[in-house]
């Protein structure tokens, strides 16, 4: 199956959408948060992205954005610390002077035919960087968010679906939709203004899949949609500008189905 995740948005027709906003993306040195990364840059924003190990793919994703005529500050961080996280944030206000969007998109799956096999260690990484991290970077970026600003948060069809091979990861990716739609009523409450909506992709093309996936899984993965294929990280990125927008001024506590056809039921 040779297939490669394509990021370029070669087709992609911007409107300055996002012009003159400040956003802080994690996971954006490959995949899905580098396809958001240009988008934003290409829809006006000043881009910051947050890593944690690659350092050759931060840079590729930097020197993408800048190529396009954006700025980009590279992070490296994880996120699986608190203080990580508020030094992030922080670093995006003092190089840009506030932040306006944050889309949380880091995370970490590994495959696991049962349940037995799954290591304290391997749980503790998972929820950690895709629970504990989203909320460590809600609580930094809270603060400097005001009425008008988004946060997106990438979800995922499986923790709907459930999968067999990915029990915790799709335990962490139902409570990312939790853990949405309670902040989208505590905003509500509190009058904040602050819209927080998630991006639920269906089989998409990442590094991860290859990289994480049994064989046997990687070369049927994405068929069972309704378009039979798996999608590219650069037909996930509309989703989130429309979330990060005032397109969806309306739009709070939503699920968006990104899914080439995957149901939920």
């Amino acid at each position: 199956m040779d297939i490669q995740p394509q990021t370029e948005l070669k087709e992609y027709r911007a409107a300055d959408k996002l012009k003159g906003k400040i956003a802080l993306i994690t996971g954006a040195d490959s995949g899905i948060g580098r396809a958001v990364a240009l988008a934003f840059a290409l829809e006006g924003a000043l881009v910051a992205i947050v890593y944690n190990e690659n350092d050759g793919d931060a840079q590729t994703t930097k020197q993408m954005v800048e190529e396009r005529g954006g700025q980009c500050l590279v992070i490296k961080a994880d996120v699986r610390g608190k203080a990580a996280c508020l030094d992030a944030v922080q670093q995006t206000v003092d190089r840009y002077g506030g932040l306006n969007v944050l889309v949380n998109n880091a995370a970490y799956q590994a495959a696991q035919s049962s349940i037995l096999d799954i290591s304290e260690e391997q749980l503790r990484r998972t929820l950690e960087t895709n629970l504990f991290g989203y909320v460590f970077m809600i609580q930094a970026a809270l603060p400097h968010l005001k009425e008008g600003d988004a946060i997106v948060n990438s979800g995922s069809i499986v923790g709907e679906t459930g999968n067999p091979i990915l029990v915790d990861y799709t335990a962490s990716k139902a409570g990312i939709h939790a853990l949405t739609k309670s902040l989208a009523l505590q905003f509500g409450e509190l009058d904040n203004g602050v819209r927080i909506n998630a991006v639920l992709p269906g089989p998409v093309w990442t590094p991860n899949i290859p990289g994480t996936m049994p064989l046997e899984e990687v070369q049927k993965f994405g068929h069972e949609v309704a378009l039979g294929r798996p999608g590219q990280p650069e037909e996930l990125a509309p989703a989130y500008v429309y979330l990060a927008c005032q397109d969806s001024s309306f739009v709070t506590g939503s699920l968006l189905h990104v899914t080439g056809g995957k149901l939920s039921s």
